[in-house]
């Protein structure tokens, strides 16, 4: 129990380093939450500061997540924890809660899509290569993201049924949970995307730019 609240304590901080904010005061000199969309993200940094910091966010944000998942897997081992792949899953959980509810940031973060894609691709590459293609095909071919980021969210629980390999830690057994409760996150996040889908008046990219 204590490790998983001092593992829980360490992704959450790790979460809350808020690249997006760090680089656009370094690189233009003013919060990417007060331009745009006011989100701390990479599609704002894209919109707001401009391809390479977007490129650099997005990269720092994916291994926020690959690296809270490495450290739960080695305290695992050097603690020989009965429960590692519970541990990953505290550890998937908390980073990305301090990614949207950063404490250094005033708990106003981004929407945690890039720091889940860090988890997925070190937790299963598999599911991880699955969802990153689908979002992707999707956000070419309706030029929005949210739409991209949503609908990968609410696979990445439909493939847990089916796909019980490849997880960095035991098979398969109590991720169902685990990536309902990322999915719900992740679309939690987007909720104000989701009404503008709805309506019709969600912001589309432009990749002539």
């Amino acid at each position: 129990m204590t490790l998983n609240i001092i593992m829980a304590i360490i992704a959450y901080l790790i979460g809350s380093i808020n690249f997006s904010v760090i680089i656009s005061k370094k690189v233009a000199g003013f919060d990417v939450r007060e331009k745009g969309s006011g989100n701390a993200g990479t599609t704002n940094m894209l919109r707001s500061v401009g391809k390479g910091a977007a490129a650099i966010t997005l990269l720092c944000d994916v291994l926020k997540g690959i690296v809270a998942i490495l450290i739960a897997i080695a305290l695992g081992s050097i603690f020989n924890s009965e429960d590692k792949s519970l541990l990953v899953q505290i550890a998937g959980i908390a980073v990305v809660l301090g990614h949207t509810f950063p404490i250094f940031f005033g708990f106003k973060g981004g929407k945690g899509v890039a720091t889940s894609l860090g988890i997925l691709l070190i937790s299963n590459w598999q599911i991880g290569l699955i969802c990153l293609i689908f979002a992707l095909l999707l956000m070419i071919l309706t030029r929005m993201v949210s739409v991209g980021s949503c609908a990968a969210a609410v696979l990445y629980p439909v493939l847990t049924l089916f796909i019980n390999e490849h997880y960095i830690v035991s098979e398969g057994s109590g991720y169902l949970v685990y990536s309902i409760i990322l999915a719900i996150i992740v679309l939690f996040n987007h909720r104000t995307n989701i009404k503008r889908i709805m309506n019709g008046t969600e912001n589309r990219l432009s990749f002539k730019k």
